[in-house]
């Protein structure tokens, strides 16, 4: 007798679907001169095709911060 196999792909928890764009601030470097990383979602990469290792600008707009590519 073969009993049916099933096989979770995905262990991550599913988000609402009003906070799949909601993303947490996470420190990468030691003390005061580290620096922080947060990850996009990979569907506005595609959407911007933004590529791995681009180089990309930082400015600071009021209370946001606008990301462009690098020229």
């Amino acid at each position: 007798m073969h009993w049916p196999i099933r096989l979770k792909y995905n262990n991550m928890p599913t988000r609402k679907l009003g906070e799949h764009n909601i993303r947490k601030l996470k420190r990468t470097g030691k003390g005061n001169s580290g620096s922080f990383s947060i990850t996009i979602p990979v569907e506005l990469i595609r959407e911007l095709k933004w590529k791995e290792k681009q180089k990309l600008v930082f400015k600071k707009r009021g209370k946001g911060i606008l990301i462009e590519d690098w020229e």
